[in-house]
C-alpha cells in the first residue's frame, strides 16, 4: 500500500507532460488566492459587473426583499438554498471543452503513467477531434462516461484529489491568453456567490461534472461545503473488497477506500432534480446556470414554489473576452422568454471575465 502511494505521488509530478502544459508562462488571470479574497457584502459591493446592469439589479432586489423580515416574500435563513450549475456558469466551459470531458482525454491520451488500452485511445482521441470540430455526439458522452471511472480506479480519496489538484494548477486554458484551469473563474459569478453567502443563502453546487472533481476545483476559491457539491458519481470500493458486495463485507483498519470502476449516475438535466430532492431535500429558491441542460432545474424551482423564486441563465455572448457562442446564446434567450428565467449577458453586464489581460487567441 505504501509503495502504492509513493507512486501515485510520483504520477502527479509527470502530469506536467500533458499537451496543452505550458508552466513556463506567467498567468494574467485573477488567481485562486485573489478569486478567494472577493467579498461582495451584504450591500451589493459588485466590482465586476456594470453599474447599470439590469439583471445585476433584478437579483440585488430580490435579495434584498426576501431577506426583509418586514416584506411579504421574507424567506426564513433556513429556506434560502441557491443552486448552481458548474461549468459556464462559475468555471469556463470553452476550455475548450467540459472539465471532466478534458482530465479524462489528459489522462488518456498525455498521462505516460497511464497505461490506455487501444479501445480507451480510440475514444479518446475521437472525442478530442469532436471537440476541436465541434462535433461530439451523445453517443461519445455516454462511452465517455462509462470509461471515466475506470481511467481512475484504484486510487485513494487523496491520490485522487492530488491528480485534479496538479491537472488544474499546471494545465492551460486552450483559446484564451494566459489562464490557468484553476484559475478560469468567472469573477463576477464568484462575487454573486460571495453575495448570497453574506446574505446568509446555502449554496449548492448541482452539476453534470464529476463530484470529486468539483470539490478540488472550488476548495479554497468559493465558501461552498463539499457536501454541498452535487455531481456525476462513480463507484467506490476498497482495497481488499474483492467481488464482495458492500453490505456484505466489513472494512478493517488495514484496508483503504479507493475509486470504483463504475459509473453511478450522471447529475444532468431533470436527473439534477431528483438529487436535489434525494440529497438537499428542499426546493431551492434560486438557481443559476448555462444552457438547456440545466433548464429542468430552473423549471422545478419556478414551478409552485413556496417562496418567491428566481432562475437565471448566462449567455455565452461574449466573443472578444471568451470563447462564445452567439447562436447558443440566442438559443438559450428565446428558452428563457418561454419560460422565465433571466438573462445575464457576459458581454454586457460583467466588466471582465477572468481579469483584463485575458483575451480571446486568434
Amino acid at each position: 500500500m505504501k509503495a502504492k502511494k509513493l507512486l501515485t505521488a510520483a504520477l502527479a509530478g509527470l502530469m506536467t507532460l500533458g499537451a496543452f502544459t505550458v508552466d513556463m508562462q506567467s498567468t494574467q488571470a485573477a488567481t485562486r488566492a485573489e478569486l478567494a479574497a472577493i467579498n461582495v457584502g451584504k450591500k451589493g459591493n459588485f466590482q465586476y459587473w456594470q453599474k447599470k446592469s439590469e439583471v445585476k439589479a433584478q437579483l440585488v432586489d430580490y435579495v434584498k426583499d426576501v431577506t426583509n423580515p418586514r416584506s411579504k416574500n421574507f424567506i426564513p435563513v433556513e429556506d434560502r438554498i441557491a443552486v448552481f450549475d458548474m461549468d459556464g456558469t462559475l468555471l469556463c466551459e470553452t476550455a475548450p471543452f467540459y472539465f471532466d470531458w478534458m482530465l479524462q482525454i489528459h489522462r488518456i491520451l498525455d498521462d505516460p503513467t497511464y497505461k490506455a488500452t487501444p479501445y480507451e485511445r480510440r475514444l479518446a482521441q475521437s472525442i478530442r477531434k469532436g471537440i476541436a470540430t465541434n462535433s461530439t455526439t451523445d453517443e461519445m458522452d455516454d462511452e465517455k462516461s462509462v470509461l471515466f471511472p475506470k481511467n481512475f480506479q484504484g486510487m485513494t480519496v487523496d491520490e485522487y484529489r492530488a491528480y485534479v489538484k496538479d491537472y488544474i494548477s499546471v494545465n492551460y486554458v486552450e483559446g484564451l491568453s494566459n489562464l490557468k484551469i484553476g484559475e478560469s473563474f468567472y469573477m463576477p459569478m464568484v462575487e454573486v456567490v460571495s453575495y448570497l453567502n453574506a446574505n446568509k443563502f446555502t449554496v449548492y453546487i448541482v452539476s453534470g461534472c464529476e463530484r470529486e472533481a468539483i470539490r478540488v476545483l472550488v476548495n479554497g476559491v468559493m465558501d461552498i461545503e463539499p457536501n454541498h457539491i452535487i455531481g456525476s458519481d462513480h463507484s467506490w470500493q476498497t482495497e481488499k473488497i474483492g467481488s464482495t458486495q458492500g453490505h456484505k463485507f466489513l472494512y478493517k483498519p488495514d484496508d483503504m477506500l479507493e475509486r470504483g470502476g463504475n459509473l453511478r449516475d450522471i447529475n444532468v438535466q431533470t436527473n439534477k432534480i431528483f438529487a436535489i430532492q434525494r440529497e438537499i431535500g428542499k426546493k431551492p429558491v434560486l438557481a443559476f446556470g448555462n444552457s438547456m441542460g440545466d433548464a429542468s432545474m430552473f423549471n422545478f424551482i419556478l414551478q409552485d414554489n413556496r417562496y418567491r423564486s428566481a432562475a437565471f441563465v448566462l449567455l455565452c455572448d461574449d466573443t472578444t473576452r471568451e470563447r462564445g457562442n452567439q447562436a447558443k446564446a440566442d438559443k438559450i434567450a428565446q428558452a428563457a422568454k418561454q419560460y422565465g428565467w433571466h438573462t445575464v449577458s457576459m458581454r454586457d453586464d460583467w466588466t471582465t471575465i477572468y481579469g483584463d489581460k485575458v483575451v480571446r487567441e486568434k
